[in-house]
């Protein structure tokens, strides 16, 4: 058996004393009656405060007006003023704020009442207590006040952790739905195709020998293109940085004989790494239109940063959303991006036409910093 125990120290056991001390004050009396009404009364309180700890809404300010009288009963009749510290430490767990100031005003005021009532009448056994009495005024001032923080603070920490615990659950959710997509946009098309040229090839073998071996080269590069994809997507779902998926880009773009122009920092600061990832999978959606749709010489992407906000604009001079949309059915590009933009309250805005020449693309995304939790004090 543990002596002090680690989660409650010694607070048992002072609260024992307090609770034998009453009974002490009794038993200076030596008339019969006093000591009977006295543990009568004691008793009485303490039945009060257990149900006042377990019974709920009006029950308990009734058992707490019955336990403020017994307070006020005890300092006057038999100079005991320490069942203010009871109360005080009952009230400081008042969750309601309303209740709690009026039952923390209407203690303090009975405490100091009673007090300074006893004072007069020349209570020599409180007199002889003094420093102890205002030991127990001041704890009836600042306990309260005390208990109410902890636990004002231990309930906003506790809605903290649900409230990580719930993001963390709709990260995991948004990972797998993106993964979903990914899979679709990058193996869907990519084995369609090579199911298509596979029933070409098994045509073409006995009647066009040639033709067929060219399907096949081209076979084994569209499942090595789809190979090269799954592992760059297998390589995001790790985590990328802006400044990766900026170098991807530029080699895209070059590759398209694109000019690549960059302005402003790619290393974002005090970003998660959840809405730097949501900002590389739009940039990478957003210059992959650039190079298939737009036309365009010259793409730039430029990168802004305010308090609240990382902006990414991507801008190309080419022929515009219009006229592309106008030449072929929308994609789900822009459907993707603005699903991820959701997730992390981002927001996606295209201009075209007048407002530009050729496309401007704004995504903005919210800065998100995570603090770790700290350990509530036992």
């Amino acid at each position: 058996m543990q002596l002090f125990y680690k989660n409650t120290g010694l607070n048992p056991y002072v609260w024992l004393v307090f609770f034998i001390l009453p009974f002490y004050y009794i038993s200076q009396y030596s008339k019969l009656w006093p000591m009977v009404a006295g543990i009568f009364i004691i008793l009485f309180f303490f039945v009060c405060y257990l149900l006042a700890f377990i019974t709920k809404g009006w029950q308990v300010y009734m058992w707490i007006g019955l336990l403020i009288a017994i307070s006020i009963t005890m300092t006057i009749a038999y100079d005991y003023a320490y069942f203010s510290l009871f109360l005080a430490f009952f009230i400081g767990n008042i969750k309601n704020k309303a209740g709690f100031f009026t039952l923390y005003s209407v203690n303090l005021a009975a405490s100091f009442l009673t007090i300074n009532y006893s004072f007069i009448k020349q209570s020599t056994l409180l007199l002889s207590q003094f420093p102890f009495v205002f030991i127990t005024l001041m704890a009836s001032i600042l306990l309260p006040i005390s208990t109410y923080n902890k636990n004002k603070r231990e309930q906003l920490e506790g809605q903290l952790e649900n409230a990580n615990k719930r993001l963390d659950d709709l990260v995991k959710m948004e990972e797998r739905q993106r993964i979903a997509r990914d899979l679709h946009d990058t193996l869907g098309q990519k084995l369609s195709l090579i199911g298509l040229k596979t029933d070409l090839a098994k045509r073409l073998l006995r009647m066009n020998p040639d033709q067929a071996e060219i399907e096949l080269n081209d076979l084994r590069q569209t499942a090595s293109t789809a190979l090269k994809e799954v592992r760059e997507m297998v390589t995001t779902m790790r985590g990328t940085q802006l400044v990766d998926e900026l170098f991807r880009a530029e080699q895209i773009l070059k590759a398209a004989s694109i000019e690549f122009v960059l302005e402003g920092n790619p290393k974002l600061q005090d970003t998660s790494q959840l809405n730097e990832n949501v900002l590389g999978m739009c940039l990478k959606e957003a210059v992959t239109n650039v190079v298939k749709h737009s036309q365009a010489a010259v793409c730039t992407i430029r990168i802004e940063e305010t308090l609240a906000d990382n902006i990414l604009t991507v801008q190309d001079n080419g022929v515009g959303i219009e006229r592309t949309r106008k030449q072929e059915r929308r994609g789900t590009g822009i459907l993707g991006m603005k699903e991820r933009l959701e997730f992390v309250n981002g927001c996606l805005d295209i201009r075209s036409g007048a407002e530009v020449e050729g496309t401007s693309i704004v995504i903005h995304v919210p800065k998100l910093v995570r603090k770790p939790i700290k350990e509530v004090e036992q």
